[in-house]
């Protein structure tokens, strides 16, 4: 069975993969004539694929989230693979494959990721920052658990949200213990706060991200955060315009640090600027890497990567 990473352009594959996606389009052609983009996916990668002259039981049966078998062959289209699907069928149990077995989640069990995250939380000597913290994790709850960090930049997978959390927590414990004028319960907090709202942003299954909520659509998650705050204090009796209130409130709404980057204002205290950059190195090492992880194994350059000015990484050969 063929692993996405491992197709080369030309060659006939026969494979099991997931639907991650799927929309159906017309022909430009008179009469115009129905097909299916899908995108195919497995633990290696995924690759966008053509299913021609959809019938209307295609249509049906091919959903996101659907695990399938394909007969096909790779072409090249604009510089990369696209898979033209010759034969496809619903996998059966008879099969033997499973669900998990496509889907790509982080490298650390997901419980170890959330009892690290509670842990921090336990740690932060600040009763009204610990306490806030308390209450946004209880209202994001089990979603914690296997929510992507996004829909496709950077932790697009299962529990990627929980991982990319645990990452910046390790990164802010060296940034706290090297500049220890910072205050570490803030940056603690900003860290487990600033992408809390994500679970109710999106709407996504095993990690994998279908839409946007209506609330994620019309406020997004940076607003959503700092809703909860704000609820978290008024719930807790904290008074609303206490300083650290508005210190997280902060470090949430300046996290992306530009308003064209979807943050309403910039950091402006030193926990937010750390914030800020912590979130940013974690994000972009993490693209790099799961670029490099999923890229052909043939290949010595990655594709382009959306989330860093399109630009391809070399795979050093030591």
């Amino acid at each position: 069975m063929s692993r996405i990473n491992e197709l080369r352009d030309g060659e006939e594959f026969v494979g099991f993969y997931l639907i991650k996606e799927s929309e159906i389009k017309q022909t430009n052609t008179t009469p115009p004539k129905d097909f299916m983009n899908l995108t195919l996916s497995d633990a290696s990668g995924q690759a966008p694929a053509k299913l021609w002259d959809a019938a209307e039981s295609d249509k049906e049966q091919f959903k996101a989230l659907t695990l399938v078998k394909v007969q096909g062959i790779v072409q090249l289209y604009r510089e990369k693979i696209q898979l033209k699907v010759n034969r496809i069928r619903k996998a059966t149990e008879a099969d033997g494959v499973t669900l998990t077995d496509f889907i790509r989640a982080a490298p650390v069990e997901p419980e170890t990721l959330v009892a690290r995250i509670h842990a921090v939380k336990d740690g932060i000597a600040d009763t009204v920052i610990r306490t806030i913290v308390a209450y946004c994790l209880d209202k994001a709850g089990e979603r914690l658990y296997h929510a992507p960090a996004a829909k496709t930049h950077h932790h697009a997978y299962y529990a990627g949200l929980a991982y990319h959390i645990v990452r910046m927590l390790e990164l802010g414990e060296f940034i706290c213990a090297q500049r220890p004028f910072l205050n570490a319960d803030l940056v603690k907090a900003g860290i487990i706060l600033h992408d809390i709202a994500k679970p109710e942003e999106m709407i996504s299954e095993l990690g994998i991200v279908s839409d946007y909520s209506n609330a994620g659509k019309l406020i997004g998650h940076i607003a959503l955060a700092s809703l909860w705050i704000a609820e978290a204090a008024q719930q807790s009796g904290i008074a609303a315009d206490s300083e650290r209130v508005l210190a997280l409130q902060h470090l949430v709404l300046s996290h992306h640090n530009l308003g064209e980057w979807g943050s309403p204002v910039q950091p402006q205290i030193a926990e937010a600027v750390a914030l800020h950059y912590i979130d940013s190195l974690d994000a972009k090492l993490q693209m790099i890497e799961d670029a490099l992880d999923t890229a052909a194994t043939h290949e010595d350059w990655t594709p382009q990567v959306r989330g860093l000015e399109n630009k391809a990484f070399y795979r050093l050969k030591w």
